[in-house]
């Protein structure tokens, strides 16, 4: 997107969250900084327990910080909101309700009703490939297929900004391939601004515009990289010398504060 100009969509500015434990303050985040740009996709990897969830809950509504500020679309965050979508790694799907019935329900609750929804609805369902299951309940899908619903449920909803936690984090190897390959697919068509949270190096990598390398708790952004590699991007880019030399580099740092947290 040479040449575009580009608004900041968010911006995360000293962000620090504190629990109390029972052996005292566990700080969370201390002093996490970033600004995500209009339809950028960023991808934030790290070892488990560096924040990386707490940062998205925050950036959801779902957490308030301890000190610090996200401003979204011009407007501090507190509480959730519609211009805020969230895919999770449970699949969180309703399961009395259809396929179809499921992605519905966010067009419903912001008032949008009749063939307008009904349209909505089956471009997304269209989009992830299951038309054939609109009436199928959760029960009778694959994770995968799970995982495509509550995509394209948050899609339907028309979030300023997708949050995505590890949403192919349970599934095999082949089906998280094949969704990487759609989520790109999809983001090229729809370019939403999106934050997706993995712990895959070569899933950071395939997606994202940036890598956000998180350090060990106290959760800090250590490394911001940018990923020189022109979209579209497929299995085959894995391949190519240039994600390799970055898939290194990246990994490396990951593995470095994998070795703090074992200290």
């Amino acid at each position: 997107m040479a040449g575009e100009e580009r608004n900041i969509k968010v911006h995360i500015e000293n962000v620090k969250k504190t629990y109390q434990g029972r052996t005292g303050e566990v700080v969370a985040l201390n002093g996490v900084n970033l600004d995500i740009m209009d339809n950028e996709f960023i991808t934030v990897v790290g070892p488990s327990g560096c924040g990386k969830s707490t940062i998205l809950n925050i950036m959801a509504g779902l957490l308030e910080p301890t000190s610090g500020k996200i401003i979204c679309n011009g407007k501090e965050v507190h509480g959730t909101g519609p211009d805020r979508g969230v895919v999770f790694q449970q699949y969180a799907l309703f399961p009395w309700l259809t396929v179809k019935k499921n992605v519905l329900f966010p067009l419903q609750m912001k008032g949008i009703k009749g063939q307008e929804a009904e349209d909505i609805a089956m471009k997304y369902i269209k989009m992830v490939d299951l038309e054939k299951f609109c009436d199928h309940y959760p029960k009778e899908l694959s994770g995968g297929m799970k995982q495509r619903v509550a995509i394209a449920r948050a899609y339907a909803a028309n979030p300023e900004v997708l949050l995505m936690d590890e949403p192919f984090g349970a599934l095999d190897a082949q089906t998280r391939t094949q969704l990487q390959q759609e989520l790109l697919e999809t983001w090229e068509k729809e370019r939403k601004t999106c934050f997706f949270i993995t712990h895959d190096v070569d899933e950071a990598l395939i997606l994202g515009q940036r890598v956000v390398i998180m350090s060990a708790r106290p959760g800090r952004i250590k490394d911001i990289i940018d990923v020189d590699i022109p979209y579209p991007r497929d299995q085959e880019t894995k391949m190519s010398p240039r994600f390799l030399e970055l898939k290194n580099q990246i990994w490396s740092q990951v593995y470095h504060e994998y070795l703090e947290v074992r200290k």
